[in-house]
């Protein structure tokens, strides 16, 4: 696997992780292989399992691992928010966004770096539906819920992307603070949706790369039938109560 520099302060790497035990120290190693750079910020919801801990102890041999530690499950939106705050607050030049699942391949981070190091983009996304891309794994109904609210985000909100609701993404330290996360409403999955649509509305650089998304090596899909619903509603509040552009 070819390894990439990182300039300036450096680009940190965030998971946010509930019962990811099983999957975090395996998938930190491969982060740190392919990216010997990076820094990783864990989120980390109070894990029953123990993710929290075992990072906390991980962090006293790995200087390049942090964890921000939540008081309870509080959602995939708000862990990305906290994240983001706190990348900004140290001033990294770039931060990645992936799950802790495994169901982003660690060896296509390079890759999904190499845009914006070369100031070619300021967001990229790590797509599953563009050509090259393709999804292992996943049974018919995962598939359709996914084609389905990826279709619905293009259609009702005009959104130029392929993949409106992968994690795995790229965003230059500008961009970020040009999005305000504060001004993201949506919480859970569809904070994803909303991002991306306000980051096209504000000029944002969007580019896709393909990747192969492998269903998750352990544990249980965070995504619920509320999950599902809450995007449903976050299009919809998108597409008939638009925020101003400058709120």
């Amino acid at each position: 696997m070819n390894s990439v520099s990182v300039s300036g302060h450096g680009t940190l790497l965030v998971l946010p992780t509930y019962n990811e035990a099983e999957s975090l120290p395996s998938l930190l190693q491969e982060i740190f292989e392919v990216l010997p750079q990076v820094e990783v910020l864990v989120v980390d919801d109070a894990s029953p399992d123990g993710t929290g801990i075992w990072v906390e102890q991980r962090i006293l041999e790995e200087p390049r691992l942090h964890v921000l530690p939540r008081a309870q499950k509080l959602g995939l939106g708000s862990a990305y928010r906290d994240a983001w705050q706190w990348a900004m607050q140290r001033e990294f030049s770039s931060l990645l966004t992936m799950d802790a699942d495994g169901s982003h391949p660690p060896g296509a981070l390079p890759a999904l770096l190499a845009p914006l190091l070369a100031g070619e983009a300021d967001l990229v996304i790590g797509s599953r539906y563009v050509p090259g891309g393709s999804i292992r794994n996943w049974p018919l109904g995962r598939r359709f819920l996914s084609r389905l609210a990826n279709a619905s985000a293009r259609f009702l909100l005009r959104l130029p992307v392929r993949d409106a609701t992968a994690g795995y993404r790229a965003w230059t330290l500008p961009a970020l603070r040009r999005l305000d996360p504060d001004r993201i409403h949506a919480d859970g999955y569809s904070f994803l949706q909303e991002s991306l649509w306000r980051a096209l509305r504000l000029g944002i650089r969007v580019r896709e790369i393909p990747i192969t998304f492998v269903e998750r090596r352990g544990g249980r899909s965070k995504i619920s039938r509320l999950e599902i619903l809450r995007g449903g509603v976050t299009l919809l509040r998108l597409l008939f109560c638009p925020p101003r552009r400058n709120s």
